[in-house]
Parts: C-alpha cells; structure tokens; sequence
C-alpha cells in the first residue's frame, strides 16, 4: 500500500510541475548494490495456460466477534491479478470496513486491493486481488500459497475492530512444491535479521523511469520498512520511488523506480553507479532498525 501511495503521490506531482512547465521527482529513501545487469527471471504470465487450473478449496478464514469470512475460490483470470473470491458475513453490531495487510504469495510480498463496506447485518461477495506485475517481478509462475491478515474497522470512526493473525491458504500446487528465493546480487546489508541484496538495473523500464531491483529477506520477528538515503545516480542526487514493508519470516523483490524528471535533468544516459543508504525500522512502531553506511553499486 506504501508503494502505490509513493506512486499516486509521484503522478499527481508530476502532473502538477508538468503544467508549471518545472520538472518533478518522487520522495523516498531506497537503497542496494550490484555489479551486473540482472533481474529475476521472467514468469509466465500466472493468469493464463496451466495456472489457470490452481485451485483452493471453500475455507471459513476467520469466523469470530460476529463476523464470518469465508474464501470461495481463487480466478485466475482477474484483470490485475489472480482474485480470491470472499464470502463476509457481519453480525458484529457495527457497519465494518474490511482491507488486507501484510500480503504475500509463496513467501514473496505482494501488493492487493480490496476495500470492502459491509452493513451490520448484511453480507457481501467481494475479491481481494493479488498484484499480477508484483507476482511476475518475483518470478513466480505457479502458486502455492496465499498469505495476509484481514484489517477490520468501523465504518464510520475508523476505529480498528479487530486485526486478524495471518491467514494462510494453500492452493492445488502446494503439495511437493518447493519455496525457493532468488537473492543472488550483491548484499548490501546482513544483520539484526534482515537480509538487503542489490540485484541489478532492470531491463524493463516503467514509464515513471528506469529501476534497480532490490532483494529484502526479513528474518526479524515482525514487520518491517525498508527506505533509501542519500541516493545518487553517477554522482547525481536524485529521489527515487521506494518504500518496501517485508513481514516477519517473509521476502521480498522490489522496484527502486529512478524518476525520469530526475535522469532527465541530469542528463544521465546509462545508469553506471548508485550511491545510497538503507533506512530500515519496524513498520508498528518506527523504531529504527539500522541506517545502513552509503554504498557505491557499480553496473555494466
């Protein structure tokens, strides 16, 4: 959710300096190192051919306080991404707002949506969506397992009704698959249970600008931010895109997105080297975790 707010925020401010005739760039921290032009082997497309068969069995995933959710089945055919069809039945006495946090298939973060109203007293068909670019940039062609906590709240203060302990669900390809991740790169950071590896420049390009893709394994014993300081490209400043919460015992492959307002400006035609920091805390309470020393990542 961090990262599309990061986004949102970024478009809305390009937009706005594109009509001041100014150039723009995104806020946040984002760090890493690598000495070769890698990224995580492309995935098929998880929405089509043999992995529009996964399947989940009809499973209540929480059933308390009134409330009642009920997962029906996995499509694998959404427009943004595999869709896991809910059930919610309220009877808690209040009108509740029910969201997803800390997703992640296979291990490996994701990105949702979902946003969902239910009246007290009434029921509600709705699907939770997994971020199909999120799932492809991890490489993941089969899945095995969905994993997320539900967010619940009241409608009408906001005030959290309850917060459920992660939910697991366990697809037709989960028995004999084997969880692997790919932190091959150069690490950047290995201690207080977390792992930062910088993979290298993406070959793709999103038209916000070029990335550089960063590896976070999480062995820490909850939630935690990971951001960049500091960052330069070639011995230019520059604020990229780059916000990654990594729940405990998870992992995660994100874009560091370089703004082309910024490459642009300097004239920066290849992305040689990277200087940065990392800033890692714990997403609950913010307290810091470690600031990383800067680093020179050389590609090419």
């Amino acid at each position: 959710m961090r990262k599309i707010i990061s986004i949102v925020l970024a478009i809305v401010l390009i937009l706005a300096l594109t009509g001041c005739g100014g150039s723009a760039s995104a806020s946040t921290p984002a760090s890493g190192s690598s000495s070769s032009e890698t990224r995580p082997a492309n995935a098929s497309d998880v929405t089509s051919s043999k992995a529009s068969e996964t399947t989940i069995s009809e499973t209540v995933i929480f059933d308390e306080r009134g409330i009642k959710v009920t997962a029906k089945e996995l499509n694998m055919k959404g427009t943004f991404g595999p869709e896991l069809k809910l059930l919610i039945e309220n009877d808690s006495g209040s009108d509740l707002t029910f969201q997803c946090r800390g997703a992640s298939v296979n291990g490996y973060m994701v990105e949702t949506m979902m946003s969902v109203d239910v009246a007290n007293g009434k029921k509600a068909n709705d699907s939770l969506t997994f971020s199909n670019s999120d799932i492809k940039l991890c490489g993941i062609d089969t899945i095995a397992n969905l994993c997320f906590s539900l967010h619940i709240f009241d409608s009408n203060t906001w005030d959290t009704f309850i917060d459920t302990a992660e939910i697991e669900l366990r697809t037709s390809n989960y028995e004999g698959y084997v969880f692997t991740y790919d932190d091959a790169g150069q690490v950047a950071y290995e201690g207080n249970g977390v792992k930062i590896v910088v993979k290298g420049v993406s070959s793709d390009s999103s038209w916000l600008g070029p990335s550089v893709i960063v590896f976070i394994q999480n062995d820490a014993d909850r939630m935690i931010t990971v951001q960049a300081r500091n960052v330069s490209v070639n011995g230019f400043m520059v604020e990229p895109i780059f916000s990654s919460d990594v729940a405990a015992g998870k992992v995660a492959i994100d874009d560091l997105t370089l703004m082309n307002t910024d490459i642009e400006a300097n004239g920066i035609e290849s992305i040689d080297e990277l200087e940065l920091s990392f800033h890692v805390f714990y997403e609950d309470t913010w307290d810091d975790i470690v600031d990383t020393p800067s680093m020179v990542f050389s590609f090419g």
